[in-house]
């Protein structure tokens, strides 16, 4: 079965949805809409076969598309969301789902009152690197999880509308909220500073404790002599370190600090004299299958409309996200009359 499958926005990132939903072979994307006149041009240029329109309420009360994806500009996914859920279409929206978690709520509430699929593009969960991380840790060759430390930096692209913490911000704590198995957050705090442009950060420290003293930690700045991205697992067995940004994505460090006993003076074991043993051994690099992730995430969300698969990241993971940054901000997605 295939999908008739329709775009709202080819700005920033609709160019490459644009062009992964025509490589599927499960979906035909029959329908573009986007208000600026130069990107519907180069929409119709990119995708001869589809009708291009300058109204996404046109494309919404198409009935020959069963299932919508939505790249506007943030501040709109909630109310384009809700209208395409009323118009029967399943939708894929590019992160955030929406301004804030109880939006988020009302999303899921809709899709699941109507049996549609409702999911957002948290990309790097659909990256077999990070997927393979996940799996050292379920496996438990990291042992237990002591602490994350995530790094997300680059010189640019600076951004007006929303700051570091809600640009960078989203793909780390998602990625994190995966790896743990969506735990609650015990407490969120952030550290940050407008240089730039005032009152929107350009660089935020991101803390966030979690239940079994499990500690994460990520920097997030647009003002950086560095393109980072990475993010390092701290096990009680091994540590593993994925590199978004090197040929081997995932490097596994058999390091750690063991409690040793010390040998008593009646020659036996005292256990409570211990010492400590550094503990430094092979590093491995595992050979992982490089797919696009995009190409993965387009995939499972017809997956899940096509043959029911449970939604990766759906509104439950989409909400999930959005608490922590709420939690970390005291408000919604940011406004700059905020500042």
């Amino acid at each position: 079965m295939t999908m008739k499958v329709g775009l709202i926005g080819v700005g920033y990132w609709g160019p490459n949805l644009l062009r992964t939903l025509r490589a599927s072979r499960r979906c035909e994307l029959v329908h573009i809409a986007d208000k600026d006149s130069e990107r519907r041009a180069f929409a119709a240029a990119a995708a001869p076969e589809a009708l291009v329109s300058e109204s996404a309420e046109a494309l919404l009360e198409d009935p020959e598309i069963q299932a919508v994806v939505i790249a506007t500009p943030a501040a709109s996914h909630f109310d384009l969301v809700m209208q395409a859920l009323s118009h029967g279409k399943h939708i894929l929206v590019e992160k955030p789902m929406a301004r804030s978690s109880a939006e988020v709520r009302t999303i899921g509430e809709a899709a699941t009152a109507s049996g549609l699929v409702a999911m957002v593009g948290h990309t790097f969960l659909y990256n077999d690197a990070v997927r393979h991380l996940r799996s050292l840790i379920h496996s438990g060759e990291l042992g237990a999880v002591r602490y994350i430390f995530g790094q997300r930096l680059n010189l640019g692209r600076i951004r007006s509308d929303v700051d570091a913490l809600w640009n960078f911000g989203p793909h780390d704590i998602s990625i994190i909220q995966y790896l743990l198995d969506e735990p609650a957050a015990l407490t969120v705090s952030r550290t940050g500073m407008d240089y730039v442009q005032p009152g929107i950060d350009d660089v935020v420290f991101l803390h966030i404790e979690y239940p079994e003293k499990v500690m994460a930690h990520l920097h997030l700045s647009w003002l950086d002599p560095h393109k980072v991205r990475r993010m390092t697992v701290v096990g009680t067995k091994k540590m593993a370190v994925y590199d978004d940004t090197a040929e081997y994505k995932i490097a596994v460090y058999d390091k750690g600090i063991d409690p040793k006993a010390e040998l008593g003076q009646t020659m036996d074991y005292d256990e409570s004299a211990r010492g400590f043993l550094l503990r430094s051994g092979d590093v491995q690099f595992p050979k992982i299958a490089f797919r696009e992730p995009l190409r993965v995430e387009i995939d499972h969300w017809l997956d899940c409309i096509l043959d029911g698969d449970d939604c990766l990241t759906g509104p439950e993971h989409a909400e999930n996200v959005l608490n922590i940054l709420e939690r970390a901000s005291n408000h919604s997605i940011y406004d700059p009359s905020d500042a």
